[in-house]
């Protein structure tokens, strides 16, 4: 990306995918080249294996060692955090996954993404508890905390509120089966679009793709788009933005395309 558009990263989850081996891949690309591949078309990727098992350091280590400069990685955080009833009570399983050996992506660690179930409701004391328990720092690495938050108790300025006094992101969910709200709560933005369309080339229609162009160039800008859904007003201007904008899920398989055309037009918008 040129230096306009640095800090708007676009990506898809993973990058292990059985039917990109048949509209991203070229043929015959050996799997063990697929995050090289994907990484030089990309500017980030969604890590989705670390919520369901630990890796080790020296994987951390190789995928920082395969990609190029700039690209980053967001990490799912461990399951066994997030999925509990008391939220309070994950100390120790918040310490095993942020000293696993993600300081390893060194500049490439991005976001670490805490996703909780749909049924798990919003309880401000025992949120607010899990919230004190991030750490700001992994190997002397600042760490950034997103919230995926699925269940519809959070859409409240309550929830805002409490995430906006640990400067705690909130994933911006354009799906509707979740939550879909665009309060910024953090320093950054984190987005998961969820309806690309298997029978369209780019996998979202070119009116869609431009939209969220510009909402990516204007959250970057300081700004908030003005057709996004809220629980409050906009809070006004503010200082430039890190942006991460994902493709996941709907037609899984159109991912990588909807990516790649999101990507051309924030350079477009640069010049």
């Amino acid at each position: 990306m040129t230096a306009d558009t640095s800090a708007i990263r676009v990506g898809i989850g993973g990058w292990t995918f059985e039917p990109w081996r048949d509209n991203f891949y070229p043929p015959g690309l050996p799997a063990s080249r697929e995050l090289e591949y994907a990484s030089r078309r990309l500017t980030a990727i969604e890590v989705n294996g670390t919520y369901y098992s630990s890796q080790k350091p020296a994987t951390f280590a190789k995928w920082r060692s395969e990609t190029p400069d700039g690209f980053v990685f967001s990490l799912k955080a461990s399951r066994f955090a997030t999925n509990r009833r008391v939220l309070a009570e994950a100390g120790e399983s918040i310490e095993r996954f942020v000293t696993s050996g993600i300081a390893e992506l060194g500049d490439k660690l991005g976001p670490i993404v805490w996703q909780f179930a749909p049924t798990k409701r919003f309880e401000p004391a025992d949120f607010e508890a899990f919230l004190q328990l991030l750490p700001g720092e992994a190997g002397g690495l600042p760490l950034r905390h997103v919230m995926d938050v699925r269940h519809e108790s959070f859409e409240t300025p309550e929830y805002l509120a409490l995430a906006r006094r640990y400067r705690a992101a909130t994933v911006f969910t354009d799906s509707d089966d979740y939550p879909s709200f665009a309060d910024l709560t953090g320093d950054f933005v984190y987005t998961r679009m969820m309806r690309t369309d298997a029978s369209l080339p780019e996998g979202c229609p070119p009116e869609a793709l431009d939209a969220l162009a510009a909402c990516a160039q204007a959250w970057r800008d300081g700004g908030e788009p003005a057709d996004v859904p809220r629980i409050e007003p906009p809070q006004g201007a503010s200082q430039p933005r890190d942006v991460f904008m994902f493709f996941i899920s709907g037609a899984k398989e159109k991912a990588p395309a909807a990516a790649m055309a999101l990507r051309e037009r924030i350079d477009r918008i640069a010049g």
